[in-house]
């Protein structure tokens, strides 16, 4: 490559750098923001139904366990809490009734958990907000098959990717 060529070519790979860290900075903040927003409907859905008993993130807990018995560790490992968190808000969860616990026969140690009919009638609140939510996307938000599938996979790549930092310490 002549000299002339590598001084154009490095212009050109700072400015697609710029973008591409423009574009994943985005995606950080946007992931962050949706997270906190869903929480933030989630609570407004239990506002309105005079719900306060429970916060946003135990609702959501709720929900992901259904209708499975597990442990703390295997929800843990579903990539959807952190440990302190899983664990303080089970408890706060056993508790207020929402929740079963029951220590394993096989591992004394391990605790299963499990949602009472109290936990199943929150998990169910849930559910019929997404419901809801599934029923109008389209329509509301302009958000079709196609774009959810192409969306998925992104945010799927992306956490393999952080997965994979994590993993192989990139």
């Amino acid at each position: 490559m002549s000299r002339t060529n590598l001084r154009t070519a490095a212009p050109k790979a700072e400015l697609k750098s710029g973008e591409i860290r423009d574009l994943y900075m985005e995606s950080v903040h946007l992931v962050e923001r949706l997270h906190r927003r869903l929480l933030d409907v989630i609570k407004d859905e239990f506002e309105r139904q005079g719900r306060s008993d429970i916060n946003a993130v135990q609702a959501l807990l709720l929900f992901n366990i259904g209708d499975s018995e597990l442990t703390a560790g295997e929800l843990r490992s579903r990539g959807y809490y952190l440990g302190s968190n899983v664990s303080y808000n089970l408890k706060k969860l056993v508790d207020l009734g929402f929740i079963n616990h029951q220590k394993s026969r096989v591992d004394r140690r391990s605790v299963r958990i499990s949602l009472t009919e109290e936990g199943h009638e929150i998990a169910e609140v849930v559910a019929g907000l997404y419901n809801r939510h599934i029923s109008s996307i389209e329509a509301v938000a302009g958000i079709d098959e196609d774009e959810f599938t192409r969306m998925n996979r992104a945010l799927q790549r992306l956490d393999r990717f952080w997965n994979d930092t994590i993993a192989y310490r990139m």
